[in-house]
């Protein structure tokens, strides 16, 4: 996405990302340890996080947002300066300038996270696992879910048993409470534009 390579982006990501979720854990005056009672996550994979060491999948990103109780796209959106601004009419956006991050499953961008009080999560993701097992576990929040294929084809599996197979400009709509894993069918990684309600 845009012209920089994948190594910079996801160094610059993961500093972004971790700096911040180290503000925000700070501003809630909890430790590591408290974090990691709430999210079930390792104090070190927490304490590599918050250093920019290591890149969190998007299923423990979601616990960290719940058990830090903030909406999840605030932790990826890039400081553009400025006073705080009255809430838009509307906002206009780049793929090429969003905050980008790389796990090593899903390389995403989470669409226009400075919009105040946002009831819907848009999100761009390249799909980079082709099988459930390179998965700690299912991704699974609150709300309902709708994706359709950019480019490529994929694999929604859940933990149901079921899945969903979808190409090119195909989409779906699920329950997201359900546990579900998002595969690449295709020679190259899948693109899918993805919107999380509550």
């Amino acid at each position: 996405m845009g012209n920089v390579s994948a190594d910079k982006d996801e160094l610059a990501g993961n500093g972004e990302v971790g700096a911040r979720l180290r503000r925000l854990r700070k501003a809630r005056h909890m430790t590591l340890r408290q974090v990691s009672a709430a999210t079930g996550l390792a104090v070190s994979t927490l304490s590599k996080a918050e250093l920019g060491q290591t890149a969190l999948s998007y299923a423990k990103f979601a616990r960290l947002a719940q058990a830090l109780d903030v909406d999840m796209t605030w932790l990826f959106v890039r400081d553009r300066g400025g006073a705080e601004q009255p809430r838009p009419v509307a906002l206009k956006d780049s793929l090429d300038d969003v905050q980008h991050y790389v796990t090593g499953t899903y390389d995403f961008s989470l669409i226009f996270g400075e919009y105040p009080a946002k009831r819907m999560k848009p999100m761009v993701a390249r799909i980079d696992a082709r099988d459930v097992s390179e998965f700690d576990d299912y991704i699974r929040h609150p709300g309902q879910e709708f994706a359709i294929v950019l480019s490529g084809k994929l694999r929604i599996s859940f933990e149901s048993g079921e899945s969903i197979v979808l190409a090119r400009h195909e989409t779906a709509y699920f329950d997201s409470g359900v546990g579900h894993v998002y595969l690449s069918l295709s020679r190259r990684p899948a693109r899918v534009l993805v919107v999380c309600c509550d």
